[in-house]
């Protein structure tokens, strides 16, 4: 029997992330984002709420990095989104190097996407950055046979709410597609 909770979003988890942006100064901040998804195959969304410093920022370049977090630097990453780069300087929290795209690309991050803005809009407080993916930067050994991404290896670090906790990922439980199919040939057998 299931019992209905309310009207609660509950697509967690999703992929943690530090966000970085450099402003019209050209000082680097680094903000933890965890509303993020996939709009289509060349588009993302970070959703971050409007009163955040790093906002204006990315307002203003039209340009932001999503830095993938692993374990190794989980403390580091869950700091960014505690403090206001308005009151603390975050960019001595991470060692970087600035991207193709003039973004910060976090060294420890185990992959790091460069993206552009390509349309923001405001929904409850937040604002909602449709991105493209300019450059994507990933560490040579996480890199399978087939030039993608191991996600075995990568081992991203995911965000869960309503409990507030990360989560441990990596483990393949089977293989897009072909689970349908061969359940297909089940049922039509």
């Amino acid at each position: 029997m299931k019992k209905n909770i309310g009207s609660k979003s509950m697509l967690y988890p999703t992929p943690a992330t530090v966000v970085g942006s450099v402003d019209e100064n050209g000082k680097v901040n680094f903000l933890l984002v965890a509303h993020v998804g996939i709009v289509s195959h060349s588009k993302i969304l970070l959703s971050i709420h409007k009163s955040h410093h790093s906002n204006a920022a990315i307002r203003a370049s039209k340009k932001l990095s999503v830095n993938l977090i692993d374990e190794n630097f989980i403390r580091e990453a869950d700091y960014t989104g505690t403090v206001s780069g308005s009151k603390k300087d975050k960019s001595r929290v991470f060692e970087y190097h600035l991207g193709e795209a003039g973004m910060p690309v976090i060294e420890k991050s185990p992959l790091v996407m460069e993206c552009e803005i390509v349309d923001i809009y405001e929904i409850d407080g937040f604002e909602n950055f449709i991105c493209s993916i300019t450059n994507t930067y990933i560490e040579e050994s996480l890199i399978d046979d087939n030039g993608k991404p191991d996600y075995e290896k990568l081992r991203p670090v995911l965000f869960e709410m309503p409990t507030y906790k990360y989560l441990r990922t990596g483990d393949i439980i089977g293989d897009c597609i072909k689970l349908g199919k061969a359940y297909a040939e089940e049922i039509d057998s």
